[in-house]
């Protein structure tokens, strides 16, 4: 999984500080000008648009993915519930 952010992004720190990622197996990815392999990841994806006004983006491993803090640190806190 890839979770997108970028920095001073409220949200984005929100779902870091609630999960451990690294535990999950998590990948974070910034996204900033200077990381051009972040924003072309996040392309590859189809998912420009919808960084745009949403962040941050967990890409799970089937591809889909979910926008919103909330629904991030709930999904991510089921799987760590369950492992």
């Amino acid at each position: 999984m890839t979770l997108f952010t970028k920095e001073g992004c409220a949200k984005c720190q929100y779902v870091k500080k609630s999960v451990d990622l690294k535990k999950l197996g998590v990948r974070e990815e910034i996204l900033s000008p200077d990381n051009p392999d972040s924003l072309a990841h996040l392309a590859w994806h189809e998912l420009v648009s919808v960084a745009a006004t949403q962040l941050p983006i967990l890409v799970l491993d089937d591809n889909t993915s979910l926008t919103g803090a909330i629904r991030i640190t709930n999904f991510l806190t089921a799987i760590s519930d369950q492992r």
